[in-house]
Parts: C-alpha cells; structure tokens; sequence
C-alpha cells in the first residue's frame, strides 16, 4: 500500500497539486484502502466503493462528535476519482471503477463575494506597504493562496505592468496584466522593503511568507476595517472575478485571469450583481 500511495503522491506532485491538495487526497485515499483491507474489500470493486460511501456518512468524526460533513465526504470521492483515474491512465486497471458510479452532488454554502465598499474598506485599513502588496496580490491580481505565496520578485515585471504565474493549479501558468495603479504600488512596495529572500511577500523581518501568515495579516487588515473575521484569501479572489464580471468583462476574459481551465467553474465561482468595479 505505501509503495502505491508514494507513486500515486509523485504523480500528483507532477501535476502540478498544491502540498496541502496532495495531503487532503492522499490521507482520503489511504482512508479508502485501509477500510477495504480491514473488510476485505477488493481495492477496484465498484461494491466496495459504494459499500465505502455509505459508510462515510456513518463513520464518526476522529475528534468531537458528529458525522463527517457532505463537503467532507464530496473531498473523499474526488480523492477516489483522482486516484482510479490514475491506476487507468497508469495501466494498473483495465477500467475505472468510478466511471459507472453516481454519487449525491454535494451542498455547500456559497459565500457571498465581498461589496466594493467591504474591499475599498481594507484598502482604507493599510498602513504598509507590505499590507497593501498583500490585498494587490490575492485580491487586484486573483492569485490563489498557493500562487501568492510561491510569487517570486522576479515573476512581477512592474514596468510592463505583468505578473507571471509560473506554476498555477494543474501545473497551467498564466500572466496577470496589473493595472497602473497597481503596478506603481507594488514597484514602491519592493523599492523600500528590505529584505533578501527571492519570495515577493515577505514578512517585517524579511522572510518569506506562509500561507497561515498571509491570512493572519488579512485578519489583522479586516479587524481593522470592522469586516468579518471569516473572511479569506480565497474570497478575496471571488470578489475581483466577481467584480470583473461586474464591469464588463466577459466569462473567457475572467476564466484567463484566473487560471481556470473550464468556463463553467468561472460562471459557478463568481456571480455578477449590481455593484460596479472597483478601480485599482
């Protein structure tokens, strides 16, 4: 099993998975196989992923009580998705076992996009240039959490008003066109930073940024500004693609901004409502 999951962890890496998306997938998937040695369930048996679904909504929770969310158990079956996919692809299956099976589409609370005032509002709360290079990078650029904090200082080209993203979900790369106000602020941001680490985000003392330290800093920026605290990186990238659609951009214009691969994951992650765009 170990040797198993060690290649399916390589191919996921190739592909381009982020470290925290290889860890989700791969504990969900080594999950699966300890159940189906415990039952004695054949790995590749439709039955056996089917008998396995149903037990999720049963099986209780490692710590607290309760059951294991529909948004939880929708993670475990992509999981399996990617998995037997790759035995196919690998040659280790002469057919998904997935490919016949229907699983109940998972519910999820969609969360709302934040207004102009809400973002004009954080913008407000800066008092650094690091703060400010931080709101430009996930929420003027739309970079994901990941992308943001692997953006090198040599991937922001703020002359030719670009950014480059060189290693976005999937391994897909794609250029960011800044805007002249944005542009500017981040060439002054990098102008009085000292620091001598190649990453672009850095902390006052220099160092490269995390993720947990980039949400920890938006947390500091919404406190400040009174906006709610469950507010995250990700939703500030929601809100420029809604903002985008807002102003007049069209689906494709906003699917490349953001590095998605299908149209329809542009059109179910951002909504377009009545505000208009922010100008940055």
């Amino acid at each position: 099993m170990e040797q198993l999951l060690g290649s399916f962890t390589d191919y996921l890496c190739v592909i381009g998975y982020s470290k925290g998306t290889q860890t989700m997938i791969g504990s969900c998937v080594r999950d699966f196989l300890q159940w189906c040695g415990h039952h004695g369930e054949a790995m590749g048996a439709p039955g056996a992923i089917r008998t396995f679904y149903g037990w999720l909504h049963t099986r209780p929770l490692r710590r607290g009580t309760g059951a294991l969310s529909a948004m939880m158990i929708g993670h475990y079956v992509y999981s399996l998705k990617v998995f037997f996919g790759w035995q196919q692809a690998s040659g280790l299956l002469p057919v998904n076992p997935m490919s016949g099976l229907r699983f109940a589409g998972t519910r999820c609370e969609r969360r709302a996009a934040l207004s102009v005032s809400e973002v004009t509002a954080l913008f407000d709360a800066v008092e650094t240039m690091g703060e400010r290079a931080l709101l430009h990078v996930f929420y003027s650029c739309g970079l994901r959490r990941s992308e943001g904090v692997m953006l090198r200082v040599r991937d922001v080209a703020c002359r030719e008003r670009l950014l480059y993203v060189r290693l976005g979900k999937g391994a897909r790369r794609r250029v960011v066109p800044l805007a002249g106000r944005v542009a500017a602020e981040l060439r002054a941001y990098l102008a009085e930073r000292h620091s001598s680490s190649d990453a672009f985000l850095v902390t006052a003392a220099g160092n490269a940024m995390d993720g947990a330290q980039c949400l920890a800093l938006l947390k500091t920026l919404l406190a400040k500004a009174g906006l709610p605290n469950r507010i995250t990186l990700h939703d500030l990238r929601r809100s420029i693609a809604t903002h985008l659609l807002q102003g007049g951009m069209s689906a494709e214009q906003v699917r490349d901004f953001l590095g998605h691969q299908h149209i329809e994951t542009t059109q179910l992650y951002a909504r377009p409502a009545a505000d208009q765009l922010l100008r940055v």
